[in-house]
């Protein structure tokens, strides 16, 4: 294959390489793949051979376009790979001869050099390639639709995937490009071809967030020819239409585009910005009407979007009474809704593995506030139905009983339907109810009593998706009807619906089954335990039963509503009688299941939130699984490295679920768990997961040390360094951001550590300080958690080394002042303030400067319990008020306000 001057391929090479490329595309072909795929890596380390695949491309006569496009994209992969080292004459044989391919007569090999000029164009930017926008200009400015279609494409394809490239200067060009081609992308909007229109919205929709001064000047012609689209014959085009209004607002959400939005508006004329806005509502409100669901879907995000960008809600309010019935409307199960069928499914089929969902465990935090958000909705599959009634639960909690009157008559009716052929109808009533339950519940609160007698029996109804959406529809009105235990017949109420639910819990139906468990859970979190204590054995007793009907999927579902369930009532379980219904199934469950089963994460969830709640109770069962974690955590890092020697693949979940369950049975057992720490290797696993490079892990690797820490830190002693060493290392580093949550777990650590070991942190204290510092004085920037418990371990590690720190304590006094006022009175404050107290005996004038702020953060208690702070707290104020002559105290006093000098008046009396 050797270059000459002029090149032409050689007729030997030709058939070579389209044998070669026939085999590979051929299904019936008995040669191996692979070795066909060898044979062309072979000829690609020839020079020219990339001028082949050209040349096959563009010309090969008689070749079926199969071959041709295999061809094509052989190229295009080429290309990416080894751009820089084809020799320039060979680059620019291969543009010369895709050139023409934009008005070939075939779509797919249109389609395909469209896909190669994106790729060129990347590799080597517009300067590189002036031929190919004189050939798109060539060829839009034709009345050939081959030619107009192949540019559009091409073009569509660049904008997509690079649209910077055409907003740049190009030498030689008096504009950016996309100057000169916004004004013909803009008249094809109206080309009576759909291809020509769906190709220049698309690629005119690429550009909003760069928004070049010509889309700019243009936004009249733009928004006109959008609302021009919205009734587009053709679905696609009303689909890309209907998603970019979406998204202009979803970018509203994220704040660029708040202005984005009115600035397209602004744009116009000021008489016209209502108009604008007004027309994009109506257009979302009859694409949202389409027969095509995925185009009515696009449209239906738009409400949602819009209310999460508080954008002004009025401009809405005259849509409502027409947009609430097309919402209801769509919240009626379609008939290809693959929940119709789901729903068919008894208790008693077994669940297939694609059945189940992935398992998301949210890992140990010690703070105010998780960051982390378990979202199972990820994982569900989004349609029109969902979308509609996450848009009636969003408009609920903007417009509140404003959408009442337009909604209830309609609920009303369709409750009132009768017969078999209506109940998607009733159905979809059930489900708008549970969807405006909190945002209307000051319209619904007085009629709560008729919604809850009118439910409970439909959780009996014939259909198991009615029995199941008014399951959903009970749990959400749950926080009201414990409300309601108040009033007449308000305990009737609670028991007619726990009792309606724990029996739906056994429904023959997987479906109702969920939901129910659902329910349940929901309840229970809101019920206070002297609702649930009364009715423990019934409730454990029901749950147990399902024990003998779940299948796996639900079956995670149960051990939820048992972890919840032991949330909720704490110590109360731990009565040998509800151990003698609970435990044995449980047990039986965990024995079944291997140390590689990922059904064995929710049960290790489940025995965390029990351990906890059972506290010293649980220690009958504490040995079996406190080894049991140890040994996962030790075969899980072992197979890491080492998957064979293992015999298990790593799942970093397993570490995380065993480290939580250790940290739950800590802090249930307290001092009871020593002896099992003692006689196991836990020290040497926890300080190697402190080290993992996974965040998930060492943020529950942390919160075990803190637990240990407080229990029994003499095991920790040996490695003691080590640990506040990789602690400390969390702190200060550059992704903070991104490991929010493993920082505030291992600054929680230490300062547990540091009041356990007192001067024993000394080699490190200055060390840690210096990563505090630029916590609190940054606050604003970061999780309040955090914020927080650095706050309060830097009071503790001043509370065991004032010497070290009190020097330094002017650089960070105010700061850590205004963190320390913003904490709820607890022990860890006490602490915090104990740190104060000595610091400030140790060095007075460090405070000085902040002496305001200090005052303000002593007047944030509500009251000091331990009479030793207080008394500390009152020497303080003293000590100062003796040290400030000449007028100096009453001039701090002066500048703070008077509910804070009150509170400050009783620690000087």
């Amino acid at each position: 294959m050797a270059m000459a001057m002029t090149w032409h391929p050689k007729e030997e090479g030709m058939r070579e390489i389209c044998g070669l490329l026939e085999q590979q595309i051929s299904p019936s072909s008995t040669l191996d793949k692979s070795q066909i795929w060898q044979q062309l890596q072979h000829y690609s380390h020839f020079p020219d051979f990339n001028n082949y695949l050209a040349f096959i491309f563009a010309r090969a006569e008689g070749k079926s376009v199969e071959v041709r496009q295999a061809a094509g994209l052989l190229l295009k992969n080429n290309l990416r790979a080894s751009y820089k080292s084809i020799s320039p004459a060979n680059q620019q044989y291969i543009k010369s001869e895709l050139l023409p391919c934009l008005g070939a007569p075939d779509k797919h090999i249109r389609s395909t050099v469209g896909t190669i000029a994106s790729v060129l164009l990347q590799l080597g930017g517009v300067p590189s390639w002036p031929e190919l926008l004189q050939a798109f200009v060539n060829c839009l400015e034709t009345n050939d639709l081959n030619h107009m279609e192949g540019a559009m494409d091409a073009l569509s394809k660049i904008c997509e995937d690079a649209p910077q490239l055409l907003d740049e200067d190009v030498p030689g060009l008096p504009q950016h490009p996309i100057n000169i081609f916004l004004p013909r992308l803009l008249q094809f909007f109206q080309s009576p071809h759909s291809t020509l229109r769906r190709l220049s919205l698309a690629s005119v929709n690429q550009y909003i967030m760069l928004m070049p001064a010509a889309l700019h000047k243009s936004m009249d012609q733009y928004l006109q020819g959008l609302f021009v689209l919205s009734n587009d014959p053709t679905a696609e085009v009303r689909k890309l239409n209907a998603k970019f209004l979406t998204i202009m607002i979803w970018a509203a959400a994220l704040n660029r585009f708040v202005q984005l939005l009115f600035s397209l508006l602004k744009s116009a004329r000021p008489s016209w910005r209502w108009p604008h806005l007004r027309n994009v509502i109506e257009y979302m409100l009859q694409v949202n009407k389409d027969s095509d669901e995925e185009v009515a879907l696009e449209a239906c995000e738009f409400w949602s979007a819009y209310c999460d960008a508080e954008l002004p809600a009025e401009n809405l309010r005259e849509f409502l009474p027409r947009l609430i019935p097309v919402l209801l409307s769509n919240m009626i199960y379609a008939d290809d809704d693959e929940s119709l069928i789901e729903a068919e499914e008894e208790g008693s089929q077994p669940d297939r593995d694609q059945d189940l969902k992935p398992h998301f465990h949210t890992s140990r935090f010690h703070g105010s506030d998780d960051m982390e958000d378990d979202d199972d909705d990820a994982v569900n599959v989004w349609n029109l139905r969902k979308c509609s009634a996450a848009a009636l639960d969003v408009l609920s909690n903007v417009f509140g009983d404003e959408i009442l009157p337009a909604l209830l008559p309609m609920v009303q009716a369709k409750l009132g339907s009768s017969g078999d052929e209506t109940w998607k109808e009733r159905e979809a009533a059930v489900l708008a109810l549970g969807a405006v339950a909190e945002g209307c519940i000051n319209g619904l609160y007085p009629l709560l009593s008729q919604i809850v007698a009118f439910l409970i029996p439909l959780i009996d109804d014939k259909f198991p998706l009615i029995r199941s959406i008014s399951c959903w529809t009970l749990s959400r009105f749950s926080k009201y009807i414990i409300q309601d235990i108040g009033r007449p017949n308000g305990y009737e109420q609670f028991d007619k619906v726990l009792v309606g639910i724990l029996h739906k819990i056994l429904d023959n139906n997987k479906r109702v089954q969920e939901a129910a468990c659902s329910a349940f859970a929901t309840l229970e979190e809101e019920a206070a335990d002297d609702l649930l204590v009364p009715r423990l054995e019934v409730i454990l007793q029901q749950l147990m039963c399902a024990f003998g009907k779940y299948q796996r999927r639900n079956m995670r579902i149960l051990y939820d509503a048992i972890g919840t369930l032991a949330d909720a009532v704490g110590r109360e379980l731990n009565q040998p009688s509800y151990l003698q219904i609970l435990m044995p199934p449980l047990l039986t469950k965990w024995q079944q299941l291997s140390n590689s089963d990922k059904d064995l994460f929710p049960l290790l969830e489940c025995f965390t939130s029990i351990a906890q709640a059972l506290g010293s109770g649980f220690g009958q069962f504490a040995q079996p699984v406190f080894q049991r974690c140890t040994i996962i955590i030790q075969s899980q890092l072992l197979a890491k490295v080492d998957p064979v020697a293992a015999g298990v693949q790593y799942d970093k979940e397993f570490v995380v679920c065993s480290l939580d369950l250790l940290s739950g049975l800590t802090e249930g057992l307290g001092s009871g768990i020593e002896s099992l720490v003692s006689e196991s290797n836990l020290r040497d696993l926890l300080l190697q997961c402190c080290m993992d490079d996974a965040s998930d892990v060492r943020q529950s690797a942390f919160a075990l040390l803190g637990d240990l820490a407080r229990v029994c830190p003499i095991h920790l002693h040996p490695r003691l360094s080590d640990f506040l060493d990789v602690a400390a290392k969390q702190m200060n580093t550059p992704k903070l951001q991104e490991t929010l949550s493993v920082a505030n777990n291992a600054c929680w650590a230490i300062g547990e550590l540091a009041v356990q070991v007192r001067q024993e942190i000394s080699p490190i204290v200055l060390t840690i300080v210096s990563s505090l510092v630029p916590i609190l004085q940054h606050a604003e920037e970061l999780n309040k958690s955090l914020v927080e418990n650095s706050a309060i371990t830097l009071g503790r590690l001043a509370w065991v080394c004032p010497e070290l720190v009190s020097p330094h304590m002017e650089h960070f006094m105010q700061p850590w002042c205004i963190a320390l006022s913003m904490i709820r009175d607890d022990v860890e404050k006490e602490d915090a303030f104990r740190g104060l107290c000595a610091m400030v005996k140790a060095n007075p004038s460090g405070a000085l400067s902040s002496l305001v702020y200090m005052c303000k953060a002593i007047a944030s208690w509500q009251e000091i319990e331990s009479e030793e702070l207080n008394n500390e707290v009152c020497q303080v104020l003293r000590g100062y008020k003796q040290m400030l002559k000449n007028g100096a105290w009453d001039q701090c006093m002066s500048v703070l306000e008077p509910p804070i000098k009150d509170k400050l008046a009783k620690y000087q009396a």
